[in-house]
């Protein structure tokens, strides 16, 4: 049976469009291959009077666009959803998900729209040379999936979203792209009256835990196999020759995915990054970050520390983050049980997380100290760092950079500063001086320097470049865009940037509309 529910809006059928803008780009839909019980073909909703927000040059380049193409008043239009891209077939996917723990049914693409993939030969898959990067319109409109919402972004959260996705490509932490967002006078109703805007976000696939979750949850078994079949022969072709589960290929995705997940997850904790709503269809079979709702970079190092103003029952504060991702792999694995056959053999597929994350977080905290080996005292000198800094509640990106430019040669007060016990960071720089002397202090520091950024998207640099544009004054998200390319470069226009948040940062509120920390979840 097909459960898709629609909406009250009619399904737009989308064939190939034939006319609209031409970007010289190779199209197809491999998604779209999959069958009418996977999406509804749709096309986006035109934006009115749209202009650029931001662009990101960097995107284009992965794509193989021509930078002259970003001035373009006709892409302008083909990314604001008025006018056809050549080659596209557009649509809106269905999943199902849990939400904040809860089973939420069906979901779906409620304001994306994708267009298709765009051949890109950077990212050439060398086990599926055809792969391309699929390119979505978020904020494109209602769709069948849109349940009461109107399916347009807001300025705000469209600008938030751009630049993260870039910061975290900087960062090398698997995530989403942007391409730009354009932005509208047209009014959207939020919890006041804000503008309209749209992001053309980018990912080998926008496929997610969710998909699975749907097609399980409602017995429809053999569309679970083929889109699991799919995932495996465009993403995950190991998983058809190994020989692990007994050579069962649906364990070994389970377990890639896994370990995918574990890295990023990891990834996110060396940095500070606090996703915020890690519900299951908002989880990338890929393990990328995705879906830039209410986010934050820690200011203060607080374990404890929950992003989102809805999340009120700390659901996923930050330190709770890896332990809610095994859930959510939990959660796909009994989705793939059908598949799997046995719940033993999902059980051990989903073992190596617990070995994964801690070993890939340990091994990016030592590069983080600028350690290149790992030693007997390492795992209490991580866990001896990180109790100092949520007792002392010091600032994460802060005290890591000044660490770096303290190995660098710069005086240590600039460390020492920064806490209150002084007596209390001293003992713990003896314990770490202890452990570095016999590396090259150049050496150390060159590593930190390349591991400890200066610039993260804190909120309150997010706030400023809404602000500004708000005002039609665009520049800010410009800048602040090319300093988060550069995470690690000083930047020396931009210092203020790479300072403590003012004040008035904390009254900034996010919502949907230690290594101790760590080691009772893998006890």
């Amino acid at each position: 049976m097909n459960t898709v529910v629609q909406s009250p809006i009619e399904s737009q059928k989308n064939p190939d469009h034939q006319g609209g803008v031409e970007l010289g780009l190779t199209w197809r839909n491999g998604f779209a291959d999959l069958g009418l019980d996977f999406y509804t073909p749709l096309s986006p909703e035109p934006l009115p009077s749209p202009y650029w927000v931001g662009k990101s040059l960097a995107v284009a380049h992965e794509l193989g666009l021509d930078a002259s193409l970003m001035d373009s008043p006709a892409l302008l239009e083909a990314l604001s959803g008025n006018v056809n891209l050549m080659g596209t077939s557009s649509l809106a996917s269905v999943y199902s998900g849990h939400q904040f723990g809860q089973w939420a049914g069906q979901l779906g693409d409620g304001r994306a729209i994708l267009l298709g993939e765009a051949r890109a030969p950077r990212h050439a898959n060398p086990h599926n040379p055809d792969a391309g990067l699929e390119i979505q319109l978020k904020g494109a409109g209602r769709t069948p999936y849109s349940r009461m919402g109107d399916g347009r972004a807001v300025l705000r959260s469209s600008i938030r979203e751009f630049l993260c996705s870039e910061a975290m490509q900087a960062l090398s932490i698997p995530t989403s792209r942007a391409l730009c967002v354009t932005g509208s006078d047209a009014r959207v109703r939020r919890e006041e009256i804000e503008t309209a805007a749209v992001v053309t976000r980018v990912a080998p696939s926008f496929i997610r835990f969710g998909h699975f979750e749907h097609f399980s949850h409602s017995d429809q078994h053999e569309q679970l196999k083929t889109l699991a079949d799919y995932v495996i022969d465009r993403y995950y072709p190991d998983c058809r020759s190994t020989s692990k589960f007994a050579g069962n290929p649906y364990a070994a995705l389970l377990e890639s995915v896994s370990e995918r997940t574990a890295e990023t997850l990891a990834q996110w904790q060396s940095v500070g990054f606090c996703h915020g709503v890690m519900n299951t269809d908002n989880m990338s079979i890929l393990g990328l970050t995705i879906d830039y709702g209410p986010f934050q970079f820690l200011d203060a190092y607080v374990p404890g520390h929950i992003c989102n103003h809805s999340d009120t029952g700390g659901r996923y504060a930050f330190n709770k983050q890896p332990s809610i991702a095994y859930w959510n792999l939990y959660a796909l694995g009994q989705a793939l049980l059908p598949l799997i056959g046995e719940q033993a053999l999902a059980i051990a597929a989903l073992e190596s997380y617990k070995t994964v994350f801690p070993a890939a977080f340990e091994r990016l905290m030592l590069a983080k100290l600028g350690l290149i080996d790992l030693q007997a005292d390492d795992r209490d000198l991580i866990e001896t760092t990180l109790k100092l800094l949520a007792t002392e509640g010091v600032d994460f990106t802060i005290f890591w950079r000044r660490l770096s430019q303290h190995m660098a040669g710069a005086g240590v007060d600039t460390v020492r500063d920064l806490f209150i016990d002084q007596a209390a960071f001293d003992t713990w720089l003896l314990q770490y001086s202890e452990r570095i002397k016999h590396f090259s202090r150049g050496l150390v520091a060159d590593l930190m320097l390349k591991t400890n950024p200066k610039y993260v998207l804190r909120n309150h640099l997010g706030e400023e470049a809404i602000r500004a544009a708000k005002l039609k004054d665009f520049s800010v998200v410009r800048d602040l865009l090319a300093v988060l390319e550069k995470p690690f470069d000083e930047h020396p226009a931009f210092e203020a940037w790479a300072g403590f948040p003012p004040g008035w940062a904390s009254g900034i509120e996010l919502s949907c509309c230690s290594w101790s920390c760590f080691l009772w979840f893998f006890d």
